[in-house]
């Protein structure tokens, strides 16, 4: 995955050093009950299928972010409908040596228009997914779309 510029001069600066980022998943939906579609993406580096994620550039609002990257990296426009998770990840090691701790901050989406396809190099698929035909998902990435299909009205959060 491409690192973002102000990562890059944040690193040059503290090394290896923890940093805390926000970021910003998209589960954006398609259609509506037994016809409802989810989109997901299939990452290059690992190759696991997820929703779109990315980090929140500095000053961009988050559901901005959101619906960048689903441009960016789906090639499809969606608009952040509502906030449905804000979830703290579990410290990660990158295989240089850097380590980072994500605030992710889930959006339900809906879809305008587009139809995916995996825009910018960061995955090798994108396509819509019937909610009973889903690839296999971890258990972190099907927590982040359960909350994005949730019909509550309140935004989940761990304690």
């Amino acid at each position: 995955m491409p690192i973002p510029d102000f990562i890059v001069d944040l690193r040059a600066q503290v090394g290896h050093h923890p940093l805390w980022l926000s970021g910003v998943t998209a589960v954006v939906l398609r259609g509506t009950g037994d016809r409802a579609e989810v989109l997901l993406v299939r990452r290059s580096d690992d190759g696991r299928w997820t929703p779109v994620t990315g980090i929140i550039d500095p000053g961009e609002q988050p559901a901005v972010a959101a619906e960048r990257e689903v441009l960016e990296e789906a090639d499809v426009v969606a608009v952040a409908e509502r906030l449905v998770r804000v979830h703290a990840l579990p410290p990660m090691t990158y295989a240089n040596g850097d380590r980072a701790q994500y605030l992710d901050l889930t959006f339900r989406c809906r879809w305008e228009r587009g139809e995916p396809s995996p825009a910018d190099g960061e995955n090798t698929e994108a396509a819509f997914f019937r909610l009973d035909a889903l690839p296999p998902l971890d258990d972190e990435m099907r927590g982040r779309l359960e909350a994005g299909l949730s019909q509550a009205e309140a935004c989940a959060f761990d304690r």
